[in-house]
């Protein structure tokens, strides 16, 4: 993965195009949005059908209260038990996401990458998301929950 960053305890950042090429040419690539149930309702998710996938939709932390999920990795390995397929987490800006990259790769998983800047990315001047960075801004598809 050419624009993927190196980090200590998972495989890596890496921008949400990349991301979506590897989900695209991929057949064991899989992206596992770990947003709550209320950020998949109020922005939406990303919309795998061109690539005949669909997100796996597991919670890092738990809505409303933000506590961690204690079943996260069982959750996550019950959808996904290849442990050397390529998996892209996502989140709202990219840090959940590199929370839980790290936890999958502490449970043994070997190619666990966070999408840098997540669904909606950084804020703009007037504090929109989805418009400077993310998934939303590279026009990648999405659809409303």
């Amino acid at each position: 993965m050419t624009d993927t960053l190196i980090h200590q305890g998972y495989a890596g950042d890496v921008l949400p195009g990349e991301a979506w090429k590897t989900l695209s040419q991929d057949t064991d690539a899989m992206l596992v949005d770990v947003r709550t149930n209320a950020e998949w309702a109020f922005s939406g998710v990303p919309h795998l059908q061109a690539v005949a996938k669909e997100p796996v939709l597991v919670s890092w932390r738990l809505y409303p209260d933000f506590v961690a999920n204690p079943q996260f990795a069982s959750q996550v390995a019950s959808r996904i038990p290849q442990k050397d397929a390529p998996i892209f987490f996502l989140c709202k800006t990219g840090g959940r996401s590199r929370e839980a990259a790290e936890a999958m790769t502490a449970q043994g998983y070997t190619q666990c990458y966070n999408i840098r800047f997540g669904f909606e990315g950084d804020a703009n001047e007037q504090g929109q998301r989805g418009r400077v960075n993310g998934w939303k801004a590279e026009q990648l598809p999405w659809v409303q929950a």
